[in-house]
């Protein structure tokens, strides 16, 4: 992964040597030829996607959003292409919270769910009724949603979406519950890291993860991103917010076109590519 980005740009490669400073070990070594194994370490996953879609980012011939938005860990990437976060404090940033992350997993165990075919109003009212910790986390595209919680808060939710009439309901294989309540100690974890952190005055908006609009007050972004660990990723919401305020054209940066697919059942009109 990214190894043809290394070899062909010198920014690339400049990215990449900064990042195997930063963290303290060649995260490049692992990301171009070291086991899959090695790869899904929390400590090298995070930082690694960020890593390459900044790297996919600069080398684009016209790098100038009218404005941007990322799912999850992608926001830190678009928080960097909109000039909120230098590369070196974003990645500072990502390795804190993969660290969190893994820290709150071992210590409030939980898991997800994919929930197919089901309206989003039906798996919030059923959510609700659980006695027990079970959140909507990512809203990805009309029909489809993931929740997450405690592992029996789960289990119990998808039975009762199966009962209401969801296509599907498939556990994923995850180590924990992310963006739900369980994951208050990462958030307080990375917020400690956040407030370190110098936000700038971004070149155009971004359109946050909890709040589904767009945001340019650099005091405002960085209380999101710090409320995103345990709040839900609004994704359908950011891009009708988006095609809302003149989204036309979408392009994916970084690994995957997961996005791509995704915004094609959000808003059937949209164009959409991808930069990898």
């Amino acid at each position: 992964m990214g190894k043809d980005l290394y070899d062909g740009s010198e920014a690339a490669k400049d990215l990449f040597e900064k990042a195997n400073t930063i963290l303290g070990f060649r995260i490049s070594d692992i990301v171009f030829s070291g086991t899959e194994e090695a790869l899904r370490q929390t400590n090298v996953t995070q930082p690694a996607i960020f890593i390459h879609s900044i790297a996919a980012f600069r080398n684009m011939s016209s790098a100038k959003p009218d404005m941007v938005s990322g799912h999850s860990l992608g926001e830190f990437s678009a928080l960097v292409a909109n000039g909120t976060l230098t590369f070196e404090d974003a990645l500072i940033l990502v390795a804190a919270r993969a660290k969190a992350m893994q820290a709150a997993c071992e210590a409030e165990p939980g898991t997800m769910a994919a929930i197919l075919g089901l309206d989003d109003a039906k798996v919030e009212e059923i959510c609700a009724g659980i006695d027990d910790v079970v959140v909507p986390a990512n809203y990805n595209c009309p029909g489809q949603l993931v929740i997450s919680g405690s592992k029996s808060g789960v289990e119990k939710a998808c039975e009762a979406l199966k009962a209401a009439g969801a296509k599907r309901a498939l556990l994923l294989p995850v180590g924990g519950a992310f963006h739900s309540p369980l994951m208050k100690q990462a958030e307080l974890q990375l917020k400690a890291a956040i407030d370190q952190a110098v936000f700038h005055q971004p070149t155009c908006p971004v359109y946050q993860n909890v709040v589904a609009k767009a945001v340019e007050d650099p005091a405002e972004i960085k209380q999101n991103l710090i409320l995103q660990l345990t709040g839900a990723v609004k994704w359908t919401q950011c891009v009708q917010a988006m095609v809302a305020d003149g989204a036309e054209q979408f392009t994916e940066v970084g690994p995957g076109k997961v996005l791509q697919g995704l915004i094609g059942k959000i808003h059937k009109e949209a164009q959409t590519d991808g930069v990898s």
